[in-house]
C-alpha cells in the first residue's frame, strides 16, 4: 500500500515538473493562451507564496513547514503501510506529490510557477498549478475518509451492537422457555406422586374394612 502512495506522489511530481518546464520554456512572464475563450487561460506567472498565492514572500517559512509536512506524511505512510485505509493512502500520495513539487521550486528558484487561470466574469480565481491540484484533492479525500470512517455517535446503535443485542435476547427467551417447561414438568411430577399416594391410602383403608 505504501508503494501505491509513493507511486501517486511520483506521478503528481513528474506531471507538475513537466508542465512547469513547458511554461518556462514556451511562454514569457504574464503571457496568456486562451484555452476556452477568456474563461480558461494558461497564464505564465511566478508565485512566492503558498497554493493560490497565499502568504507571499515567506520562502523560509514555507520551506520549513514543507519539510515538516513531508516528513510527517512519509512517517505516516511507512508505519501504516499494511493497515492504512486505501482512500487515505491515495490522499496522502496526492498531498505528498504536490508538496514536493512546489518545495523544489521554492528551494531552487525561490518562487513557484503557476499557470492555470479561470475567470468568472470580472473575478479571477487565484492562478494555480498541478501541485496545487494534488494538494487540494488530497485534503478533500482526507476529509472524506475521516467522514466515512468516523465512530457512531451516542444514541446510534451500530449493526454489530444490534446483532449482539438480538442474540442476547434470543438466549434469554430460550432460557425463560426452558425454565417454564422445566417448571411444568416438575409440577406434573409432584401431582403424579401425590395421586399415587392417595390411591395407596385408599386401598389400605378398604382392606381394613373387609371382615
Amino acid at each position: 500500500m505504501r508503494y501505491y502512495s509513493y507511486g501517486i506522489a511520483l506521478f503528481i511530481f513528474i506531471v507538475d515538473f513537466i508542465t512547469k518546464k513547458w511554461i518556462e520554456n514556451n511562454l514569457e512572464l504574464y503571457e496568456k493562451i486562451n484555452v476556452i475563450g477568456t474563461f480558461f487561460q494558461i497564464t505564465s506567472i511566478r508565485n512566492t507564496g503558498a497554493a493560490f498565492s497565499i502568504l507571499e514572500n515567506q520562502r523560509l517559512f514555507f520551506l520549513i513547514v514543507t519539510v515538516i509536512v513531508v516528513g510527517g506524511l512519509i512517517w505516516y505512510i511507512q508505519f501504516n503501510r499494511k493497515t492504512g485505509r486505501p482512500l487515505m493512502m491515495i490522499a496522502l500520495g496526492l498531498v505528498l506529490g504536490g508538496a514536493c513539487g512546489n518545495f523544489i521550486d521554492r528551494l531552487v528558484k525561490g518562487e513557484v510557477v503557476d499557470f492555470f487561470q479561470f475567470n468568472f466574469g470580472s473575478y479571477t480565481f487565484p492562478i494555480f498549478n498541478v501541485a496545487d491540484i494534488g494538494i487540494v484533492c488530497g485534503v478533500i479525500l482526507i476529509l472524506l475518509d475521516s467522514f466515512l470512517t468516523r465512530e457512531p455517535q451516542d444514541g446510534v446503535v451500530s449493526a454489530d451492537s444490534a446483532a449482539a443485542g438480538a442474540s442476547a435476547s434470543d438466549v434469554t427467551e430460550t432460557a425463560d422457555a426452558s425454565g417454564a417447561a422445566y417448571g411444568k414438568s416438575a409440577d406434573g411430577g409432584q401431582a403424579s406422586e401425590q395421586q399415587t399416594d392417595e390411591e395407596g391410602n385408599g386401598q389400605h383403608e378398604r382392606q381394613q374394612r373387609l371382615p
